[in-house]
């Protein structure tokens, strides 16, 4: 995360950053962002995070990447996010995780459509143009935030 911070700081860009103060205190916490919010919780990291998003794009990570993702995916099918959701597969890091997707679908564990939100790519301008694309999941349901 730092990197993509840095970088996006020298190219002159905006960065915000979302914080639980628990990591705050273990001076994790970049000090060079745009904006440094701190927070309670990893949930409340996570809402803010998403409330604030106008897409998300997931790189290699390890388990909080994993856990980040699949409960945007989640809250996709929900409907409680409707914003693309892109993955930039460097080095085939995914391919295994984009298997298993379309074996959940074969399988009849995931809808077609909530598979298709999900986006990968090998190259950051295709994957950019793939997530201009994206249409949102009409749901058969709607929860109210206040119902979450």
């Amino acid at each position: 995360m730092g990197a993509v911070a840095d970088a996006s700081i020298d190219a002159g860009g905006k960065v915000i950053g979302i914080i639980p103060d628990f990591m705050m205190a273990k001076e994790i916490g970049h000090t060079g962002l745009s904006e440094l919010v701190v927070v309670e919780s990893m949930h409340e990291r996570k809402l803010q995070m998403h409330e604030l998003s106008d897409a998300v794009i997931t790189l290699p990570g390890g388990f909080g990447t994993f856990e980040e993702l699949f409960e945007i995916l989640t809250w996709i099918q929900l409907g409680l996010y409707q914003k693309p959701v892109g993955i930039l597969n460097i080095n085939g890091y995914y391919d295994f995780l984009e298997k298993q997707l379309d074996n959940m679908v074969v399988e009849g564990l995931l809808k077609k459509e909530h598979r298709e939100g999900l986006v990968f790519s090998n190259d950051l301008e295709e994957l950019f143009e793939l997530m201009h694309q994206y249409k949102p999941i009409e749901q058969l349901f709607q929860l109210k935030k206040d119902e979450t």
